[in-house]
């Protein structure tokens, strides 16, 4: 069953795009979860098919989208994928949500014995943004709770998070509104480097070939998917901070500050010396930083086997392979505004292993006081089955 995913900070405009979808291709079920009442526990259902309306009222005992998740959407899509008459399925997500923690549960998580990836086929996801406020909201430091858009008690994630999450994931980037010609050709040039392989359009349109189609970032993996430009535009640059060394942990933790002031995006891994084994993930977007395991280094005594990783990441330590540090590297992607690419690789750069200290050895290194040790964990308890499913955030937060 094909399943398109619609996302967006505009609920007018994403709502509108589903009611396309379902003019343009009969047979089309259309789920929507309303979360503003959520810190109340009070999720409502929106499940439209035909001339079928029905809103459902569902009271959850945690109050979260992981909750709103397992409980209720991957079961619901499990059954629509099986209802005669349903030829399609359209999930609107609620603006609070990400696009790819959902296709991630869409795949692992199991709904009675199987996951709903064997019962339905994501086809493509759509992201709206408005012209007029998207640059601002990617750019700014508004949390959700200041926009009453928290998608649960402890959600501290920022709007520049959500959208430029929703953009980054999409395979079709659908523009509504207007804006000046400034915002318009500021946005352009952000969204060249955060989404560049992403189709921009102004209504429906086909999901071109090659997207990703819900295909869950690997941590591991390429930075970008598609090519951004490597110029200026608008202000707007790019900076890949590659590192075969590793950082000292405090002085990271206070070089991070520099990914706060006119810095539009951060992605990447990242090499601590104090956490020999375990690669970094470090992610920011407008005022909002975010730091998460990234699983281990290929080289770690824990590492996954060669044959259980893909291809590029395999090809990508091969490239680097060390004697001493096998494949542990820093590769951080950054899209600068106000800053420039300069001043943030001199910041990064001072914050790495001087000679004297990386010659001095890991012993050494595990005794550096490390900020990055201690980790926020989701307020739900989790099972095997939905160890990890986390839709309130792309990374976990200290």
């Amino acid at each position: 069953m094909p399943l398109t995913l619609i996302s967006g900070l505009v609920p007018a405009a994403t709502g509108d795009l589903a009611d396309q979808v379902r003019a343009a291709r009969p047979g089309t079920a259309v789920v929507h979860h309303d979360l503003r009442e959520i810190r109340g526990g009070v999720v409502r259902r929106r499940l439209r098919l035909g001339d079928r309306d029905e809103t459902t009222v569902l009271e959850l005992a945690h109050g979260c989208v992981s909750c709103t998740l397992r409980e209720d959407l991957l079961p619901q899509l499990r059954r629509l994928a099986g209802t005669p008459g349903v030829r399609h399925i359209v999930v609107r997500l609620d603006e609070a949500m990400e696009p790819e923690p959902v296709c991630w549960a869409i795949r692992h998580v199991l709904v009675g014995d199987r996951p709903v990836s064997d019962f339905v086929s994501i086809d493509g996801v759509h992201t709206v943004l408005d012209r007029g406020s998207w640059l601002a909201d990617a750019t700014g430091d508004d949390t959700l709770e200041e926009r009453g858009l928290q998608a649960s008690q402890d959600d501290e994630r920022t709007v520049a998070q959500v959208a430029l999450s929703q953009a980054e994931f999409a395979d079709v980037l659908v523009l509504t509104g207007t804006a000046d010609p400034w915002t318009d050709a500021k946005t352009a040039a952000v969204l060249d480097r955060v989404a560049p392989a992403a189709l921009r359009t102004s209504r429906l349109a086909e999901v071109p070939p090659g997207a990703r189609r819900g295909e869950v970032t690997d941590m591991h993996g390429p930075l970008l998917h598609g090519e951004p430009p490597l110029g200026s535009d608008c202000g707007v640059a790019t900076l890949l901070f590659t590192a075969q060394r590793p950082f000292h942990p405090e002085r990271l933790h206070d070089a991070l500050d520099v990914l706060l002031d006119g810095v539009v995006r951060t992605r990447g891994r990242v090499w601590v010396a104090s956490q020999p084994d375990m690669a970094l993930w470090l992610e920011s977007a407008g005022g909002g930083l975010g730091v998460g395991h990234a699983g281990p280094w290929l080289d770690a005594p824990d590492g996954p086997a060669w044959t259980d990783v893909s291809p590029e990441r395999r090809t990508a330590a091969s490239l680097r392979w060390h004697p001493v540090f096998g494949d542990r590297a820093s590769e951080i992607f950054v899209v600068t505004d106000q800053a420039t690419p300069a001043e943030i690789d001199e910041a990064l750069s001072a914050a790495l292993l001087t000679d004297v200290e990386l010659a001095a050895g890991q012993r050494e290194w595990l005794t550096y006081d490390d900020p990055f040790g201690a980790w926020h964990e989701e307020p739900c308890e989790e099972t095997d089955e939905t160890q990890d499913v986390n839709v309130t955030s792309g990374t976990e937060k200290q």
